[in-house]
């Protein structure tokens, strides 16, 4: 029965030869002529994905970056003591890492699209779970690349492991001089070349492949030391990292339990909402359509808040009107951000045309049967100036008439259908010019 477990276990049943897996290793590694520009035209790819905020074009660049090849060859040399590869991997993982940085900074600093997208957020800050993604991506890239039939996981190798990414990240960091992009995504980069290597590392010495150099014991443990000591020092900051991401994630959770109990439950809607988690106080800003707050609501809610054991907060209200316009504008101006000048004007014009249509089709025809005497009927929206000089939309009646006396048609033409269209004024104008007689 155990031996029956361990047959099912064992890598070294399917195992390509450790030369020919040493040869395909060899040739992916070097980044010149066809691989560079492969890299660099990869890095443009991902670049504009990061830009306009496609996964779809993300996942296309990581697809046809060359970058593994010499992060497995690293792995590999380590594994097996072969010290003039590991070299070669290194100085070629330098190299690409220098033009990918250099192409990414040019693209970002010439695009006239600079706005960070989630895509490029989604990069700044690794956790631990990114250790874990790249650590057994690379476990399942090397296993791969040592079978002899190499199988569908290369290719999701690439997108899981996602080096190209962060270092597109990095290069808009230094085109935009933000520093802490370049910083973050850079780390994450760092995080992922190092533990797909360690991952190559761990494959090789399981299986045992013949070493190129032979290593007295105590160049083994130093060998074995550094290793552990890059891993914590890679792997430290993400734990804090993650142990950040999980308060912030919980004090937003929580406060949108308040927000949802206290307001949203009892019929109160909220036309406005932002939380802020990492200023300080943390803040928390909401609007509502109609409801008012006094001073003393206002401090019950706050202490209601801190009671759900949120410490540090700060809940405001915005209730002055043009203070809430502000705030809804700025927010829709944020989301349209990547819609061009002409798009802009496109939609104030067809925001300013929603004022003056006829939102009732057929109105004219029903007009027509209430009132048989009516001819050449004009039905429509007008903006006139009232007596204290504010501009205001309101239906307009055009008609002809010169059978019913003018003022008791107008009358209960008017009074017909401010009721019929549930509005205050209606204006109604008969157009009819009786033809008076010239006196000779």
């Amino acid at each position: 029965m155990t031996n029956k477990f361990f047959d099912y276990i064992n890598l070294h049943k399917g195992e390509e030869k450790g030369e020919k897996v040493l040869e395909s290793i060899r040739a992916n590694i070097a980044f010149k002529g066809a691989n560079l520009w492969i890299l660099a035209c990869a890095i443009i790819i991902a670049s504009i994905g990061l830009n306009v905020n496609s996964t779809a074009v993300v996942i296309g660049a990581m697809l046809i970056s060359p970058l593994m090849g010499p992060i497995v060859g690293a792995g590999f040399a380590l594994g097996t003591y072969n010290f003039l590869l590991l070299k070669i991997s290194i100085k070629n993982l330098v190299v690409a890492t220098i033009v990918s940085l250099v192409v990414s900074s040019v693209y970002f600093y010439l695009s006239p699209f600079k706005d960070v997208q989630s895509e490029l957020l989604a990069r700044t800050a690794p956790t631990i779970y990114d250790v874990l993604i790249a650590f057994f991506g690379g476990l399942v890239g090397v296993i791969s690349i040592t079978r002899v039939e190499k199988g569908n996981p290369i290719p999701g190798v690439a997108i899981a492991t996602a080096l190209m990414p962060p270092l597109c990240t990095a290069g808009y960091g230094l085109a935009t001089f933000n520093f802490s992009y370049f910083l973050g995504a850079f780390y994450l980069y760092m995080i992922n070349c190092f533990f797909i290597c360690i991952a190559t590392f761990l494959v090789i010495k399981y299986l045992k492949y013949p070493t190129a150099t032979t290593l007295d014991t105590e160049k083994e443990k130093r060998i074995r030391y550094g290793i552990s000591l890059l891993i914590l020092v890679l792997i430290i900051p993400s734990f804090y990292l993650a142990y950040n991401l999980f308060n912030e994630k919980k004090f937003t959770k929580t406060v949108e339990e308040f927000i949802n109990t206290e307001f949203t439950a009892r019929g109160v809607t909220v036309i406005y909402k932002k939380i802020n988690y990492n200023s300080t106080p943390r803040k928390v800003e909401l609007a509502f359509l109609d409801k008012k707050l006094t001073k003393e609501n206002i401090e019950m809610y706050n202490r209601l808040l801190q009671d759900k054991g949120v410490d540090n907060v700060s809940l405001t209200f915005k209730q002055d009107e043009q203070d809430i316009k502000s705030e809804i504008m700025k927010e829709i101006n944020k989301q349209n951000s990547s819609l061009s000048e002409k798009d802009v004007i496109i939609n104030e014009l067809k925001h300013e045309l929603a004022k003056y249509k006829v939102t009732e089709p057929g109105l004219v025809k029903e007009i027509g049967v209430l009132f048989p005497s009516l001819e050449e009927v004009t039905l429509g929206k007008v903006e006139r100036n009232t007596a204290v000089d504010q501009s205001r939309v309101d239906w307009l009646l055009m008609y002809k008439d010169s059978v019913v006396p003018i003022n008791a048609e107008k009358l209960r033409i008017s009074t017909w259908l401010k009721a019929r269209l549930q509005v205050d004024t209606v204006l109604v104008v008969n157009t009819y010019q009786p033809i008076v007689p010239v006196k000779e």
